[in-house]
């Protein structure tokens, strides 16, 4: 099971970040964490953004509703996702 954590501000969601692969997907848990892959190459934060921006997009809210909290130069990451119920991320995570 992912350890999500809520917060005043919306839900922190450990990730494991596969940065760099074939295409973008969400694997599910993994160690406590949601595992994902995403295409772009970790430079300059350029992972870091799509990784908000597909999170954004496979939970429909706007790419403003997700940050990354921590683990900026890290496979192992933590966001905040604000404004969004555990039954949304439940549905991504399968």
């Amino acid at each position: 099971m992912v350890q999500v954590r809520d917060t005043p501000d919306g839900l922190a969601v450990p990730l494991l970040v596969e940065p760099g692969a074939g295409r973008n997907r969400i694997y599910g848990e993994h160690d406590g964490r949601l595992k994902l892959s995403i295409t772009t190459a970790p430079e300059r934060g350029k992972a870091n953004k799509a990784v908000c921006r597909f999170l954004a997009d496979a939970l429909g809210v706007s790419k403003s509703q997700v940050r990354v909290l921590s683990g900026h130069h890290s496979r192992f990451k933590e966001v905040l996702i604000e404004r969004v119920g555990r039954d949304a991320l439940d549905a991504i995570i399968g």
